[in-house]
């Protein structure tokens, strides 16, 4: 799981920009759950402009990298919904215990129910 998960990139893109332009870089850091490089970046950010330029960077690196995927906030997945993925895993299960489906079929199959 991304270390981003459950994170907006919002959030992340405005603490960065934060950092761009007053002394306390490394806000957007401590949000994502990395606090090393936070310190680093505010022990830095009284010394050197270099750390606002870094947080610059961070900023297009937020908004065009695949390198960070801030996934999308989606529903949760309805209760009736998760009652049938159960019972097909449970039929699946009774077919490969039968013999009439192999390990890697039961497997497979149930990959595609749990997504």
């Amino acid at each position: 799981m991304s270390p981003f998960y459950g994170k907006k990139k919002a959030i992340a893109i405005v603490l960065a920009l934060l950092g761009t332009v007053t002394p306390i870089g490394g806000l957007h850091k401590f949000y994502l759950g990395q606090p090393l490089w936070g310190v680093l970046y505010l022990l830095l950010a009284w010394h050197s402009p270099m750390v606002r330029v870094a947080c610059a960077i961070d900023i297009i690196i937020y908004l065009f990298s695949p390198l960070f995927p801030f996934p999308p906030h989606q529903q949760p997945p309805s209760p009736s919904h998760l009652t049938e993925a159960a019972n097909a895993i449970r039929e699946l299960e009774r077919l490969r215990q039968e013999g009439l489906i192999s390990e890697y079929e039961f497997e497979q199959k149930r990959r595609q129910l749990l997504q």
